[in-house]
């Protein structure tokens, strides 16, 4: 896909985020939103996927280990042809089937049910290595936030990822600087992340979370790598593509009001169609 083609696919997923999470008066909008472009590059153009056989046993698997980002998650399954866009309207609905984590026993393209922050990376690691036990030659991406880093259990996962040398696990950090009580510096500081995941022995490598040159060289690197796990940190913005939502902590779980969701749709509307008369 070419640049414009992504960028205006990452542009009508958060339009769909947007209106999932305010439909549901719940929903967690500002990780969704930075998280868009990410989950766009991963799956239509990184992953090996069939939206037509979602259990295909030699598929790549992905795990949202920061759970609470359905809004992009199933944003982008649908626009990627793995149900209708129709079934968002069931999202965090008590008839539907749109849970506001993901569910892999319900909905179509999930990998991995999580929520519970910190256990994402654990069951990333599960599949890197039953990969190699069955002799199979998928790949296995896990999503985390960077607060979500602060859990140990992630930091336990990656010892065994590096023990094990699983070069087909590739960790992407969504580091946007913020969580839900306000910035991760002030929070709980986890920086340097880089030189982190490197004295666990991980291949490190940075990104521009919103750049689809940045993150295309970041997987392809992540791929030919060998002997190590990888570790992209994606520099991103929460709220991205809503200007009174951008570097906010205050909208990480939060849905706007009427007027505020009339502000944020005309915002993303214009980006849409910006793109689509490129």
């Amino acid at each position: 896909m070419t640049n414009k083609e992504l960028a205006l696919s990452a542009a009508r997923g958060r339009r769909l985020a947007m209106e999932m999470v305010f439909r549901a008066s719940s929903g967690h909008i500002g990780g969704s939103l930075s998280s868009m472009d990410i989950l766009t590059e991963l799956y239509f153009e990184q992953l090996r996927i069939d939206p037509a056989s979602p259990r295909d046993p030699g598929r790549d698997r992905f795990v949202m280990s920061k759970g609470h980002c359905t809004p992009a998650l199933y944003s982008v399954l649908s626009l990627r042809g793995y149900f209708p866009e129709k079934e968002l309207e069931l999202f965090r609905s008590i008839e539907g089937h749109m849970s506001g984590h993901p569910d892999m026993q319900h909905v179509p393209g999930v990998d991995m049910s999580t929520g519970s922050l910190g256990q994402g990376l654990s069951a990333a690691v599960g599949m890197a290595l039953a990969a190699r036990l069955d002799r199979l030659d998928y790949r296995v991406y896990a999503l985390l936030g960077d607060g979500e880093v602060e859990e140990g259990q992630i930091w336990e996962a990656a010892m065994s990822a590096a023990k094990y040398s699983l070069d087909n696990l590739c960790a992407i950090v969504d580091v946007n600087g913020l969580q839900i009580d306000g910035r991760t510096a002030d929070v709980m500081p986890s920086e340097p992340l880089d030189e982190k995941f490197a004295a666990f022995n991980w291949h490190v490598i940075m990104a521009d979370g919103h750049n689809f040159d940045s993150l295309r060289a970041a997987f392809e690197e992540a791929r030919s790598f060998r002997g190590a796990p990888t570790a992209i940190l994606a520099k991103t913005v929460k709220g991205r593509g809503v200007s009174f939502m951008e570097n906010d902590p205050g909208w990480h779980g939060k849905a706007p009001n009427a007027a505020q969701y009339e502000e944020a749709m005309a915002e993303l509307n214009a980006a849409v169609k910006r793109l689509e008369v490129l």
